[in-house]
């Protein structure tokens, strides 16, 4: 049975909300029980979602290539601190990004920054408000900040190792 390219996209909701009506026929205590625990997630994760869509917003509408490129010239920590933003604040398909970073590579970018980039895209804010409900705010930060650090020595490790080859 081949089924509508329109209509792919939403099966799983129309099967949900078929679930759902069954119970609203059958058993309303599940149904309810139901509804009442979505609104109490939806009321612990909204702030949360709701500050990541403000600094994904920003950030797509002030950082650009050129804003990019102009900040990593700078040397030292500020280098590092702009590459780390960059990794978490990054967006979409990693193939998208190869361009730039080879760009930066020409301009004399070390293999350990790219790394230390590469490394913080495994920061996703969209999903921090989940993994916030789901682990807790402390684990969350920690966890975070560990991935930073270790991005950083995993960039100094790379740097030194390719540089003695």
């Amino acid at each position: 049975m081949k089924i509508n390219k329109k209509i792919k996209p939403y099966i799983f909701l129309i099967f949900v909300i078929f679930i759902y009506l069954i119970f609203f026929i059958f058993n309303k205590s599940i149904f309810f029980t139901s509804l009442d625990f979505l609104k109490n997630t939806l009321i612990k994760i909204l702030p949360a979602f709701a500050f990541v869509f403000v600094l994904m917003f920003l950030s797509n509408y002030f950082i650009d290539r050129k804003f990019i490129i102009k900040h990593f010239e700078n040397s030292g920590i500020k280098k590092w601190i702009f590459i780390i933003l960059g990794g978490i604040l990054s967006t979409g398909p990693i193939y998208i990004w190869y361009p730039l970073l080879k760009d930066l590579r020409t301009k004399g970018f070390s293999n350990g920054i790219i790394a230390c980039f590469l490394y913080n895209r495994g920061i996703k804010l969209p999903f921090i408000p989940i993994a916030i409900y789901y682990f807790g705010l402390k684990y969350i930060v920690i966890l975070t900040l560990l991935m930073i650090i270790f991005s950083i020595i995993q960039g100094l490790i790379i740097n030194k190792t390719l540089k003695e080859n």
